[in-house]
């Protein structure tokens, strides 16, 4: 499985340039990746104050995407704005080539920003499939919360993929967290994070990594580095090593309230 991390400035509340944006990087990956992973709300930035940014499954921004995914023959991940009758949420996709499209909304959602007076947590979580491969997705804040991510019976999934707008203040929580989401679950992990400033005075310097089942970083991005680079990760070395190390087996399988 082949994933493209796209690391780069994300436009404040500029869906149309954003939009486009994606799509250029997103082309230049034909025949090279299988899936393009973008950062957290990568269509407006992390506005959590503009509701008129919101759009519906079958608006602007998945439409756009979709025919992308159909045309260039590559998946496409990220999350949006979402508006669903009167509520709106961090909405994840996964935008397969002539497949019908798969989300889950973000779970946790970061009071610090505002972001729970904007948007309504998901109830769910959702494993998305592509070609055989399983893929849980993980939006930000979410990376904070093991237990939601874990993987129980150890082959609930194979991937995390990520999609962050986490700050330069903060990346070195990044840096632990998103290294803890792999080693706990004996899986590969990829995850998204922007490059540049925002509409609200916080810098990101990227940090995008894909960490295969020993801890090594696949994509090797510097501090503030714009670009595009792609993981290739192997199911089968993965796989090999659960059975050599089926640490899966001896996990909790539910919360320890009392001792």
């Amino acid at each position: 499985m082949r994933i493209a991390v796209l690391q780069y400035p994300i436009a404040w509340g500029d869906i149309r340039t954003n939009v486009s944006h994606a799509v250029e990087r997103i082309a230049a990956l034909a025949g090279k990746a299988d899936v393009a992973l973008l950062p957290e709300m990568f269509s407006t930035g992390f506005c959590v104050d503009k509701p008129e940014l919101a759009e519906p499954v079958d608006g602007y921004t998945i439409t756009t995407l979709q025919q992308a995914a159909d045309t260039y023959d590559i998946a496409i991940a990220g999350t949006f704005i979402c508006r669903e009758a009167y509520m709106l949420y961090n909405r994840g996709f996964l935008l397969s080539p002539h497949a019908a499209p798969q989300f889950n909304d973000k779970r946790h959602l970061y009071a610090h920003g505002g972001e729970d007076k904007f948007f309504t947590p998901g109830n769910e979580r959702i494993i998305f499939t592509y070609r055989g491969v399983k893929m849980l997705m993980l939006i930000c804040y979410d990376l904070r919360f093991p237990i939601w991510a874990r993987n129980v019976s150890g082959h609930d999934y194979d991937i995390i993929l990520v999609c962050a707008n986490w700050p330069e203040v903060r990346i070195n929580y990044w840096d632990a967290l998103v290294a803890a989401r792999a080693v706990e679950n004996q899986c590969y992990i990829v995850a998204a994070n922007p490059v540049g400033d925002d509409g609200l005075g916080l810098h990101y310097n990227g940090h995008s990594v894909a960490y295969d089942s020993r801890l090594k970083d696949q994509l090797g991005f510097a501090d503030d580095e714009e670009g595009t680079r792609i993981a290739s990760l192997s199911l089968e070395a993965l796989r090999h090593f659960r059975d050599v190390l089926p640490l899966w087996k001896d996990a909790d399988r539910k919360l320890v309230k009392k001792i």
